[in-house]
């Protein structure tokens, strides 16, 4: 299952932490975690576009995003990526466990 943990801070997200594998389907056949992956990559990248210098951090299996600042522009964009895996998981339930931690 992949764990998706979103940082929120006053009721607003600042960041997400993401790792594991769905167990969808072997490792490169596996529709959710290739859906996942785009979906955080492409977040990572925006971020980054519109010049919030995102602190990220990469390693075996795991990504962590964090915006220190930036104003409205990151809660936007990781509610959008949160409620992207919300329908993620309504197609491929059990695939993916979300979770808000207070930062």
């Amino acid at each position: 299952m992949i764990r998706a943990e979103f940082y929120e801070k006053q009721g607003l997200l600042t960041g997400f932490k993401f790792s594991g594998h769905s167990g969808y389907a072997e490792a490169g056949e596996d529709v959710a975690c290739a859906a996942v992956s785009s979906a955080v990559q492409l977040t990572a990248n925006i971020l980054g576009e519109f010049g919030l210098q995102p602190k990220i951090t990469v390693g075996d299996n795991v990504i962590e995003c964090v915006c220190e600042d930036g104003g409205e522009i990151p809660p936007r964009l990781l509610n959008v990526l949160k409620q992207h895996f919300e329908a993620i998981l309504e197609e491929f339930p059990n695939t993916i466990k979300i979770i808000i931690s207070e930062v």
